[in-house]
């Protein structure tokens, strides 16, 4: 499973960049392994200046799908996702360049990122009644120190939408390698742009310390404990995992077939606990 966009540069991107860089590497590495490849990418973040070079309209995504093609050396796309909610496009008119795309042969299925659980109950509500393609997954940032999706998995679960959440490792601040009162090293994420990181303090370090301390009891590296405790949630399907080196592919590979307990999870949720939950209402 290969998750891109077409957007996607590296720490060189910025707002409003042509971006595809990403998709044209990908593209290289796929081009003689295509059909043992998931493949994914993504629509509506700004790719000009103009109003139609972002968004999720139906020229805007049109023309979009053919460039990722293009750039990705492939004649179709396993899962097309629209990168982030558009407040000034409806979402009947998104859903009819999807279901465009996918007639065509271009894409397969379609997700949605950073989308919440009632965004997603709105396209499924217009897939049954446009009779079009259903949203098969949803990519949400979703960490042991990230939970504001937490309540929308069980929608996920309950709808059969798979959940492949990024930033599962919270910009390395789960790895373990940034310490209490130390300078992060050079090379790493938070020495060469920090503005992509948390802002750390002292309750920040009081979690993380908790939580090392928890995945030593699990006899497991705290990326590895972290990246289960994320899979054992609802709905995971599967993990967003960005590196720099090949040890870090495996690590996230070997998290695949560590487990954490019920016991783990619940002492997790004392350290790092989910947002405040509605009750059930009084039933009469």
């Amino acid at each position: 499973f290969v998750d891109t966009a077409n957007v996607y540069e590296g720490y060189a991107r910025f707002l409003g960049s042509p971006g595809g860089v990403a998709e044209e590497i990908v593209g290289k590495a796929i081009r003689d392994r295509r059909d043992r490849v998931i493949l994914a990418t993504k629509v509506g973040a700004p790719v000009g200046p103009g109003p139609q070079d972002r968004g999720l309209t139906a020229s805007h995504i049109l023309r979009e799908v053919d460039r990722s093609l293009r750039r990705l050396q492939t004649d179709y796309i396993d899962l097309y996702i629209i990168h982030w909610p558009d407040k000034l496009t409806p979402p009947e008119v998104t859903l009819q360049a999807i279901d465009i795309a996918m007639r065509q042969g271009k894409i397969r299925c379609f997700g949605a990122s950073n989308h919440a659980a009632w965004q997603l109950c709105e396209f499924l509500w217009l897939a049954e009644k446009q009779h079009g393609p259903r949203v098969v997954s949803s990519q949400i940032p979703f960490s042991m120190l990230r939970r504001e999706f937490h309540h929308d998995l069980a929608f996920c679960r309950q709808h059969n939408i798979g959940v492949t959440p990024y930033q599962s490792l919270q910009g390395g601040l789960l790895t373990g390698k940034y310490r209490r009162g130390q300078t992060p090293t050079a090379g790493t994420r938070a020495a060469d742009k920090p503005d992509w990181i948390w802002r750390t303090d002292e309750a920040l370090f009081d979690r993380l310390e908790a939580i090392e301390r928890l995945a030593n009891q699990a006899d497991l590296p705290m990326a590895q404990y972290a990246l289960a405790w994320t899979l054992a949630q609802p709905a995971m399907s599967s993990l967003i995992v960005g590196v720099t080196r090949r040890e870090q592919i495996e690590q996230a590979i070997a998290s695949a077939s560590n487990h954490v307990s019920a016991d783990h999870i619940a002492e997790v949720d004392k350290v790092c606990p989910p947002p405040w939950q509605q009750p059930d209402p009084v039933r009469g």
